[in-house]
């Protein structure tokens, strides 16, 4: 079923046409418009891009430059004016062919029941795992993964959403506010969460709504835990370490969060360093990370 109401806003980089062609195909089945803003790729990515997007209908902004995540999503956003609800994907998604009627569907039930909705989201999972399911709830220390048991709920509660596969209806844009540019990528979907759920907003996941997600360059098995661990590339490491102590300083969390955040930025830091290669640029990257979160200094990553 296509919704018209809802415009899905694509953020690319580099992309690899077998891959987002068939993502942009289920999203134009199943969404009244697509947008598509790619972040500064190579000529001929571009080309092979806009020729999908011109496949099957979707707009294309193509920027000089890759401005970041949260800047793409927003100048998405912007050409959504009108729309009901804003659908955000990233290139390496595919969602299930009722994914969105699911997630509406959630919306409108939750509203029904008197819930102030920020936003729904899919069960996403990693095709090239075995243990993932990425619902986060609310724990004592922070975000952690949803049992079995809770995601046989009809909706779950979430202490935030993956921004692939999120659904926002546009007032709530309105009054929460835009994704934070000068994160540029990474946590930049839990902090605007955060901002959601502090105006009074609830967020959930929809168990009977699925995505195909690929989080990460690759996983890792460690000793003694079930789940897999993300590697990122070692520029993701600046910005998973910068922005996690900017996520500290926000005032966002509360001071059992702050506390578990710190802890789970020791156990980053300590992978990568000891366990990821290559081991030294990691190390050089996260220190830089780790001193601009301090410093408070944001936007791209120094070269």
């Amino acid at each position: 079923m296509s919704h018209a109401g809802v415009t899905a806003v694509v953020v690319t980089y580099e992309p690899q046409v077998e891959v987002t062609g068939p993502l942009l195909t289920a999203l134009a089945e199943q969404c009244g418009a697509v947008v598509v803003v790619d972040n500064g790729s190579a000529p001929q990515r571009l080309d092979a891009l806009r020729a999908e997007c011109d496949r099957v209908g979707a707009e294309l902004l193509a920027l000089p430059v890759n401005q970041g995540i949260a800047a793409a999503q927003n100048l998405g956003i912007a050409r959504a004016a009108g729309a009901e609800h804003v659908l955000l994907m990233d290139q390496d998604s595919l969602p299930a062919p009722d994914m969105v009627d699911r997630l509406v569907a959630a919306v409108h039930a939750a509203v029904a029941e008197g819930h102030a909705v920020g936003a729904v989201g899919p069960v996403s999972a990693d095709t090239r795992s075995t243990t993932e399911q990425m619902v986060y709830v609310s724990r004592r220390w922070g975000p952690r993964r949803a049992t079995a048991q809770e995601l046989a709920a009809e909706r779950v509660e979430t202490a935030f959403l993956l921004a692939s596969g999120c659904l926002v209806p546009a007032p709530v844009l309105e009054h929460v506010g835009l994704m934070n540019e000068a994160w540029f990528i990474d946590h930049v979907d839990l902090e605007w969460g955060l901002r959601a759920r502090r105006a009074g907003y609830t967020l959930y996941a929809v168990p009977g709504a699925h995505l195909d997600h690929s989080l990460g360059d690759r996983l890792t098995k460690l000793p003694g835990r079930a789940q897999e661990v993300h590697v990122h590339s070692p520029v993701r490491t600046y910005y998973l370490a910068r922005n996690t102590v900017l996520l500290i300083r926000s005032g966002l969390l509360g001071g059992r969060w702050s506390v578990g955040y710190v802890v789970w930025l020791a156990k980053y830091v300590a992978f990568n360093a000891l366990l990821a290669a290559p081991r030294r640029e990691r190390v050089r990257r996260m220190a830089q990370g780790l001193r601009d979160g301090l410093l408070g200094r944001t936007g791209p990553a120094p070269r």
